[in-house]
């Protein structure tokens, strides 16, 4: 039985939509990446006081790495079991993952799209991933 799997991705959570046997599953994963760096030296109109700028900016970009490839990771363990994989999204981190995926030696030859889409309800994901696999879901 073929699994086949969509991935509608940002920065804050991954919805996985996986189609097996004419079943769906739908599992989401919400990311722990910061997105913006707070200084304690900021001041009122976001002017830096004092060096402690630089070297919070390079920590905060190093946590940040930490904190993608902890959550790229954590997708990649949904859909190793997968036989094609489709993924999309708003944001570059999409292409993270293609090539994260692409890096996964038991993967790298099953990913068949990546696509820029907006942002989306869930059953707008689902009903993403059923067109692209060309399945009837009309119910």
């Amino acid at each position: 039985m073929k699994k086949q799997t969509g991935i509608w991705i940002d920065t804050s959570r991954a919805i996985i939509v996986t189609l097996s046997g004419g079943k769906e599953h739908v599992t989401e994963i919400e990311s722990d990446i910061e997105n913006r760096i707070y200084h304690q030296s900021e001041g009122d109109k976001g002017t830096f006081m004092g060096s402690s700028h630089i070297s919070n900016e390079k920590s905060f970009d190093e946590r940040k790495k930490n904190q993608i490839d902890k959550f790229l990771t954590q997708v990649l363990e949904q859909i190793i079991n997968s036989d094609e994989l489709y993924v999309f999204g708003p944001a570059e981190i999409k292409l993270k993952l293609k090539d994260k995926i692409g890096s996964n030696g038991k993967l790298s030859t099953k990913l068949k799209s990546v696509e820029t889409a907006d942002s989306m309800t869930l059953n707008q994901v689902v009903a993403k991933v059923k067109e692209f696999f060309s399945i009837d879901f009309r119910g």
